[in-house]
């Protein structure tokens, strides 16, 4: 009787625990695996891990938000609530900064999407205007699946790198000192539309990787989807995207003069970056790092005189890369004392552009937005951002305008690094996305070094080659055979013209 209940139990669960190997048994196996795989180490699931970083020195990273006297850029209030819309309260950034090879971090690496992942899911709903209770939850949900568990790959709170000379190597293999007397040099950056400061990683963190200390910002402008505002003593504020649709019609703003307050509060958020880095260089490090409302910044103590802030620049992407151009108005300045700009995309529909730009400047435009004609205030933002450049170059400062080939306009970013084949089916990129990120960070350190020693190196040397896109200039040889990989990758329509041998010959 006993066998028999243990042979018809045996029955029952035999199929489970021994099934027929059927495709679909199997498929349903590895896909299980494979998740199991992820959550146990906490690789993402439906996308690709962000690569380490490529420099001769590791890269930290410390989150910073500090308390800033309020002020207010515009008298703009929300419906919801009746809050002012563009009042300055923190100012919030991550300092990406070269490190020692054998620092031992002791916190975990940071969320490429910070958590809580519903602020930013809500806020990409609003950005699409599509936001209610069904398609937050959906959008969230799909961050998770996407990208719930990818992080940056920068050891975090980790101590500076202390020795003042490194080695670097060129793309032609020639290895050259470079000697941080002043300290490192110092690059601001700014996101675009309907991004946050953890969407450049790649590009900024390979700066650092290169001796750049970098201040990716967070804006608080509504652009970005959205941001945790944090105060000791306060409860966190949860900020998502906003437009003039969210604001009182009293407010008085129109979609241009709307999008002028944003760059305005953005530069304000700039200006007070600078005010907290110059505050840790003269050794104000341990009263950022007690202020900091990220408790990160543990050895800011030991970054005093580090900073080459008499070297600084002003970088950023689309509504960033016009926030650098403004930035430099009538400057350098002491509150902006920016000393050159790396410009990327500057933006088609972010306002007009600053053409009153006094230090070298390089603009970088990705393959489609040259690619695109497209009228910018009655002409073609080609010519504007061409005549930006050329104005520079009879202000007698060093300028170059060149196209990325194959890139599209997020190339700059992360994201085609963690979804490499959804983005080049929705964006028409045909550069390997390692490769678009890698030209970028390659021609704007190439900038960074010739700042910090005035040699033209590489692209910079090199005279025009298509003075419009995709229109070479066949009779310019003044710099000699175009290197394959220029040619390869690259367009240059406004230089200087020719080495520094040359010139100075």
């Amino acid at each position: 009787m006993g066998s028999m209940v243990w042979e018809r139990l045996w029955m029952r669960v035999k199929p489970v625990v021994w099934p027929r190997w059927s495709w679909r048994y199997v498929l349903c196996c590895c896909v299980a695996t494979y998740v199991a795989y992820c959550t146990v180490f906490s690789a993402p699931s439906l996308s690709s891990k962000l690569p380490p970083y490529t420099g001769p020195y590791s890269v930290g990273a410390i989150d910073v938000e500090l308390p800033v006297e309020t002020r207010s850029i515009h008298n703009a209030t929300f419906k919801d609530g009746g809050h002012p819309a563009f009042q300055l309260e923190t100012v919030l950034f991550t300092l990406y900064y070269p490190s020692d090879k054998d620092a031992v971090p002791t916190k975990p690496q940071h969320f490429w999407v910070p958590k809580p992942l519903r602020v930013t899911g809500k806020g990409y709903a609003r950005v699409a205007r599509i936001s209610n209770f069904v398609t937050n939850a959906l959008l969230t949900l799909g961050l998770w699946a996407l990208v719930g568990n990818t992080r940056i790959p920068a050891h975090v709170d980790v101590p500076l790198h202390q020795s003042p000379v490194v080695q670097l190597q060129l793309p032609d293999f020639e290895d050259y000192p470079i000697t941080h007397e002043d300290g490192f040099p110092v690059m601001v950056f700014s996101h675009g539309m309907a991004s946050s400061r953890t969407q450049y990683t790649q590009y900024v963190g390979e700066l650092a990787s290169r001796g750049v200390i970098v201040a990716a910002i967070e804006h608080r402008d509504g652009s970005g989807p959205g941001t945790m505002i944090m105060k000791h003593g306060s409860k966190p504020r949860i900020l998502h995207h906003f437009d003039v649709r969210h604001l009182k019609s009293d407010s008085q703003l129109d979609s241009d003069t709307f999008k002028q307050a944003q760059l305005d509060f953005r530069q304000a958020e700039v200006e007070e970056t600078i005010r907290t880095l110059e505050h840790i260089n003269v050794g104000g490090g341990e009263e950022v790092f007690v202020s900091n409302s990220r408790s990160e910044g543990q050895y800011l103590h030991q970054w005093e005189g580090r900073l080459a802030l008499n070297n600084t620049t002003m970088g950023g992407h689309s509504f960033g890369a016009t926030l650098a151009l403004q930035t430099l108005k009538q400057g350098p300045s002491k509150l902006l004392p920016f000393q050159g700009a790396v410009a990327l995309d500057p933006g088609k529909q972010s306002g007009p552009l600053n053409h009153d730009v006094q230090v070298p400047t390089l603009i970088l435009h990705s393959n489609s937005w040259s690619k695109s004609h497209s009228i910018f205030f009655g002409r073609p933002h080609f010519d504007v951002v061409k005549d930006v450049v050329q104005g520079v170059l009879r202000r007698g400062k060093d300028a170059w305008f060149l196209t990325s080939l194959g890139t599209s306009h997020p190339s700059v970013t992360d994201a085609p690094l963690i979804e490499p084949w959804l983005l080049r089916w929705t964006t028409g990129s045909t550069i390997d996305a390692h490769e678009g990120v890698n030209q970028y960070v390659k021609v704007s350190e190439k900038f960074l070094r010739y700042q910090s020693t005035g040699t033209k190196r590489g692209i910079l040397s090199q005279c025009v080659t298509h003075p419009e896109y995709n229109m070479e200039d066949k009779n310019s040889t003044a710099s000699g055979p175009l290197p394959k990989e220029i040619r390869k990758y690259w367009q240059i329509h406004v230089a200087p013209c020719g080495p520094e041998e040359e010139e100075e010959s």
